[in-house]
């Protein structure tokens, strides 16, 4: 059980984790450090970060109603597929060996951020491909599962990876490109927090001040990234994911 400093500090983190976050950066590139200040050990604070981050769900879908409504048709089973995926992977984190895939995390936190840098480039391309129709809802569905699976098996750096497949795959526009990354990581982490219930002891301790913190720092996040230019945020968000892979790689 944190201490009361300790919980100040789980709020705190979680404020600056959900501005980050939802304003198209790493959630957990805070959040999960915080934890891991706080006294959890790697596993459980990758299990209490998991919970925590559905506060993140609610507070950005309020702020961010004009954004998700125009991708309204194609999201609903955009969060069937990441919900899919994220329950899929927390069911791996559960009853798998972890080294092989630990090995793996931090290159493909790196391809998100290479990815989301290149993007401008691949969103042209995938247009012209399609005839200015953009990706077959399959493709991106398929993909969304894919980077959900990662999602619900260690949440950090997926937000990268989902807002890059957001903005190739669905619309270039990064206000509703981070609007969509937001849901969907929503469905992902919802899921994945259902089967942690079911399946194992989550710190309530740690959570509940986290969530709190979360939460507000959600309604500040999609506001920033209407308002900041694309350029800026991509770039920030590109960066935090370089640190976040070192950090994975050699922390």
């Amino acid at each position: 059980m944190p201490t009361p400093a300790m919980s100040l500090l789980l709020v705190a983190g979680g404020v600056l984790a959900g501005i980050i976050g939802t304003a198209g950066g790493i959630t957990s590139l805070v959040s999960y450090p915080v934890l891991l200040v706080a006294g959890l050990s790697p596993f459980a604070a990758n299990v209490a970060n998991l919970v925590a981050l559905v506060a993140c769900w609610p507070a950005s879908a309020a702020v961010s109603r004009r954004e998700v409504a125009e991708q309204r048709r194609w999201l609903p089973a955009g969060l069937v597929a990441a919900g899919v995926g994220g329950a899929a992977g927390t069911v791996l984190l559960l009853t798998t060996p972890s080294e092989v895939f630990d090995r793996v995390v931090p290159a493909l936190v790196a391809l998100g951020s290479i990815t989301l840098l290149g993007q401008p480039a691949l969103t042209t391309h995938v247009h012209r491909a399609s005839g200015g129709r953009g990706a077959p809802a399959g493709v991106s569905l398929a993909v969304v599962a894919v980077v959900s699976i990662y999602g619900g098996y260690f949440g950090a750096g997926s937000g990268v990876m989902l807002l890059a497949t957001a903005l190739i795959l669905l619309d270039g526009r990064m206000p509703v490109a981070n609007a969509v990354k937001n849901m969907l990581a929503g469905a992902s982490t919802a899921a994945s927090a259902v089967v942690l219930l079911v399946a194992g002891p989550v710190d309530w301790g740690a959570v509940v001040p986290l969530a709190a913190g979360l939460f507000l720092g959600s309604l500040i996040g999609p506001v920033l990234a209407r308002r900041l230019p694309s350029v800026v945020i991509r770039y920030a968000v590109a960066l935090l994911g370089f640190v976040l892979a070192v950090r994975l790689a050699f922390g």
